[in-house]
């Protein structure tokens, strides 16, 4: 064996070892998480702690459904999404296809250092500037509700999405822009019916992940969703998606008591929410680019 060889088979059990210590930390995260919130089940079923209503931890008797909680985290990020998939396809299609270079090396460091803000200023901001905004404007109780939220992750999930939907988009091949032009389409016919569509992989896992974290997200709905453990009635009503709750109160819950247990169980949903929209993600990646690569 020379030299060469023998550098690449450093390299090679190198990365290797990286991709283990990774894979070996979630498993053990997993493992961790499992442990801690299957205990539950022995107190509640599983259909009662995922279809309950009430969410009452500490009442006698404690009541553990986390229902409200699954359905505010999911329209939080579906409303998001709402915002956050314009104001982050838009901007990428329009600095890799339409921007000069001038306005490209200005802009995209802008758009990036937004994911740079801490998720606490995020929050605040929401706190001090758009909950008094919401509530004199549309005259709500409290400018603290599922809207504000929606607002706060959206942008957070814009760098993300712009991002990888910028990168996308300029990794189409230039063949197939030329192409287009060369049979007659205009500039923007050739954006949308050749681009986007080569770029499909790229835009819907940059969608995804952008969800990814936005479903996730502890510190922005903890601070500006409004705190209220209950099926949200409209736009404008408080809300606690699981981040909340469980950032809320773990310091409060007696360790490995039944809030405990409850708390680790609901850790695994997100957990499992999180999972699907990374599975989705990957499958919606190799879905196009396998179209892509079918019609190239």
């Amino acid at each position: 064996m020379n030299s060469r060889q023998l550098k690449g088979n450093i390299i090679r059990h190198i990365f290797f070892g990286f991709a283990f210590v990774s894979i070996t930390i979630l498993c053990m995260i997993l493992f961790f998480l499992v442990r801690e919130g299957m205990p539950i089940f022995k107190v509640v079923s599983v259909r009662d702690f995922l279809f309950g209503d009430y969410w009452y931890p500490t009442a006698d008797p404690p009541a553990f459904g986390i229902f409200p909680l699954i359905i505010a985290s999911l329209l939080v990020t579906l409303c998001s999404a709402a915002v956050a998939i314009p104001l982050g396809i838009m901007p990428a299609i329009y600095l890799s296809e339409i921007a000069s270079r001038r306005v490209k090396e200005i802009a995209k460091p802008m758009v990036e250092l937004l994911a740079s803000l801490p998720s606490v200023v995020i929050g605040f901001f929401g706190m001090v500037v758009v909950a008094p905004f919401l509530q004199e404007t549309f005259d709500i109780p409290t400018g603290l509700n599922l809207f504000n939220a929606s607002l706060m992750l959206a942008f957070m999930s814009v760098p993300t999405i712009c991002t990888i939907s910028e990168d996308a988009i300029t990794n189409v091949p230039v063949e197939l822009k030329e192409a287009s032009l060369a049979l007659g389409a205009t500039h923007w016919e050739s954006i949308v019916r050749v681009v986007i569509p080569a770029s499909l992989s790229g835009l819907s896992t940059a969608v995804i992940l952008g969800m990814s974290r936005a479903i996730g997200e502890t510190m922005v709905v903890l601070m500006v969703a409004g705190g209220a453990a209950m099926t949200p009635s409209s736009i404008f009503s408080p809300v606690r998606p699981m981040p909340a709750s469980i950032a809320a109160e773990m310091a409060e819950a007696p360790f490995r008591g039944d809030h405990y247990y409850a708390l680790f169980a609901t850790g695994m949903v997100l957990f499992g929410f999180t999972l699907i929209f990374n599975f989705i993600a990957d499958y919606l990646a190799n879905k196009h680019r396998q179209a892509g690569a079918a019609t190239l």
